[in-house]
Order: C-alpha cells, then structure tokens, then sequence
C-alpha cells in the first residue's frame, strides 16, 4: 500500500536565514519543494515537527514498510560532501547509520536516534570518557579516498592567518597568530589518516531509541577529514566552558578535559597537544575573518592552558 501524502515541510524561520547567509536565497528558497519531492521519491511520511541545526533540515520520517527514520536536507559543501562517505566507512560502528542518501541533492535518510537525550547535561568526566570512547571507534576506521586531508587544511589555515596577520596590531594578538601559524605549518607535515569527525561536541551524540539493539551513545553530524586524532578533541574542550570557568581555573580544566579525552580516545599526548593548536588557529582565523578586531577568548585562553 502506498503512504498517504505527507503534510507540507515549513522552514524554521532561524534555519531559513542561516540559509540565506551562508548558502544563498535561492537554495533557501527551493529547501522546502526540495524535501517533499525528496519524501515523495523514497516513500516516506512526516512523523512529527521538524527539527534542524545552523544549516540541516532534519524531518522525523516513517519508511514505507512501518519503521522510524529521519530526512536530512543540508546544502553540499566542502564541509558536508563527504558525510555519506564517512557514514558507509563507519557502518554504524560509533555513528549514526546511514540508509540511503541522493547524490544529487545531498539529501541523507539515516536511521533515528533520540533526539531529546545527549551528552550536554551528563556528569562532564562521564562525557568526556564516552566522547573518547567514540573517537578511539571512528579513529579506527582509515579514511575513505576523496575524504578532504588534514594536512592540506592545516596549510590553509596558516596561510590565512598571515595574511590576517599584517592587518593586526600587536596588542590585537598578531604575535600569537603568527606563532599558531608556523606551528601548524609543522604538523602539517604528518597529518595522519584516520576518519576524522571534526565536530564531536556533546549535542552530537546521541542515544538510540528504547529497545533499538545499539550501543549506547553514536555521533551524528561528522563533518569528515582525514587525518590524526588529535584535532578531534577541540569541540569538547570549547564546549560547556562555563563549567571550565566555574573551577577557578579554567586553564587547568582546559588540560585536564584534554587528558582525559587523549586516554579515552588513545591518543599520543603530544600530537593531541599540536593538533588541537591547530584547532585554536582555525578558531582564531574564522573570528578574525568574520570581522573580529582580536582574538577570540577561549580559543587563547586554550592557547595559553597548552603552553602557546
């Protein structure tokens, strides 16, 4: 028996104008006809209220034979491209099984999770043991050819921040800049070739639904790169520094938060070091490019917990 016609998907308005900043007026414009012919070509029926991130439209499904899935609608970038390819690679090992997907449009059909249960409110060293424990299960998997490199990403990075550099004034934070740059220049040299998931803070792990036949928590949401494992561990450091801050000593936090996430995830402590600087210059240099006058905060407050 064929669905019955799904209701009309609506745009939140906060998604609509991420959207038309970053991906343009006329890919905003089409997203809603985009997903409804996406659920009309695979069959699926609307479930309950959509939901999204800064740029995916995520739509609660039912699959044609009963069971629960979820519509993702994002644009393709450099930064999304390869999500389907990550996913294959990891086939459920850690992360979000993916159950088909459209080349064409990017679109991504992906089995459900719990969208109300994360790690954001867990007890934060029980966080940052299950958040290691992920990385040490992706980093597993060798990255897939035509995943982007690290190394050359690193480079990339140091390029800009020169080039932001001779804008700066001294007191604006150029000595540090320059100082992160010639840094990942040199560790760009051994970038590594693990699966990388960039962008594993704690709202992008998720539970599975009750009684699904999963381990407990799998990420969602990788934004894949090849490379060491080390430049993995940035969104758990920058994420909840509040609680950092609330220590007294949030450098200290800074270091400790990074100890615990190496030798959950089976890191070398050095290059965990050297690579999560590089995090702080892709941080320093997206601010900075954004119109920023100095230096972020926490990114230097990182720095400067990591001896930079």
């Amino acid at each position: 028996m064929s669905p019955s016609p799904s209701p009309e998907v609506r745009v939140p308005a906060a998604l609509d104008a991420h959207l038309r900043r970053h991906a343009g007026a006329s890919w905003a414009d089409g997203l809603a006809e985009l997903t409804s012919a996406r659920l009309r070509v695979w069959g699926l029926r609307v479930r309950g209220p959509v939901l999204h991130g800064m740029v995916a439209l995520v739509v609660p499904v039912w699959l044609p034979g009963g069971g629960r899935a979820v519509l993702k609608m994002q644009p393709l970038d450099a930064e999304t491209a390869g999500e389907p390819v990550a996913l294959r690679a990891w086939d459920g090992r850690g992360a979000v099984r993916l159950l088909d997907d459209d080349p064409g449009t990017g679109a991504l059909l992906l089995e459900a999770l719990d969208p109300e249960r994360n790690l954001e409110r867990v007890d934060l060293d029980a966080a940052l043991e299950r958040v290691g424990g992920l990385l040490a299960r992706l980093h597993a998997v060798p990255a897939p050819a035509g995943i982007r490199g690290l190394g050359e990403e690193a480079r990339d990075l140091a390029g800009r921040a020169d080039h932001l550099s001779r804008t700066m004034g001294a007191e604006s934070g150029r000595a540090r800049l320059v100082g992160l740059a010639a840094r990942a220049r040199e560790v760009s040299a051994e970038p590594g070739g693990a699966l990388l998931h960039w962008d594993l803070h704690f709202a992008n792990v998720l539970a599975p639904l009750p009684g699904a036949e999963r381990e407990p928590w799998v990420a969602i949401d990788p934004k894949p790169l090849a490379g060491d494992g080390g430049f993995d561990l940035w969104p758990c450091l920058h994420n909840r520094w509040e609680e950092a801050v609330a220590t007294g000593d949030p450098g200290r936090e800074a270091r400790r938060r990074m100890e615990l996430l190496a030798e959950a995830a089976g890191l070398e402590r050095d290059r965990a070091r050297a690579w999560t600087l590089v995090r702080v210059l892709q941080e320093c240099v997206w601010a900075l490019e954004d119109g920023g006058h100095g230096l972020p905060p926490v990114p230097v407050a990182v720095a400067e917990a990591l001896g930079a």
